[in-house]
């Protein structure tokens, strides 16, 4: 039995599969998954050939001193932006031993919010060593911060299969 809903364990496990017999592995950077996405990884049997390593970076402080994210584009762009995930995921990437990484940046809730970035709004990123790079920038909507969390790790998954195309 797992702590998460069926179908991410059915995604996890699929991505444990597939980078496995790749020889792939996978690095993630969170902000307001919180390793999450990690975790869910993680939760599989055989995910230590896969998981290189997580970042969980929830401060402003952590996303520069882990990540590299450069301190004008926090001012600039704030914590919840594209520019943002995009270092995240960048920082991960060539931190780590992985094939491809994945980051997420958001307002889970319930406060936080405001008009220009409202709680349930998500930038994900996932960049390969190869050259791709995605970015989806997702409004959830004020569902609950755990329904948020989930659907960004929902979300996240598919962006990691999509980039790597197994």
């Amino acid at each position: 039995m797992s702590i998460f809903p069926a179908d991410i364990v059915a995604q996890a496990e699929a991505i444990i599969r597939d980078f496995t017999a790749a020889g792939l592995m996978v690095s993630t950077a969170e902000s307001c998954t919180g390793g999450l996405i990690a975790g869910a990884l993680t939760e599989i049997s055989g995910s230590s050939s896969v998981v290189d390593r997580g970042f969980v970076t929830y401060t402003n402080t952590a996303k520069m001193e882990m990540l590299g994210v450069q301190e004008e584009t926090l001012i600039r762009f704030g914590a919840v932006s594209e520019e943002t995930a995009r270092q995240m995921v960048h920082g991960a990437l060539f931190r780590s031993r992985a094939a491809i990484a994945v980051s997420v940046t958001g307002i889970a809730g319930p406060g936080g919010g405001s008009a220009e970035k409202p709680v349930g709004l998500v930038h994900l990123a996932a960049k390969s060593r190869t050259g791709g790079l995605t970015h989806r920038k997702m409004h959830y909507g004020d569902i609950g911060r755990d329904q948020v969390r989930l659907a960004t790790v929902r979300t996240a998954f598919g962006m990691i299969q999509e980039l790597a195309q197994l």
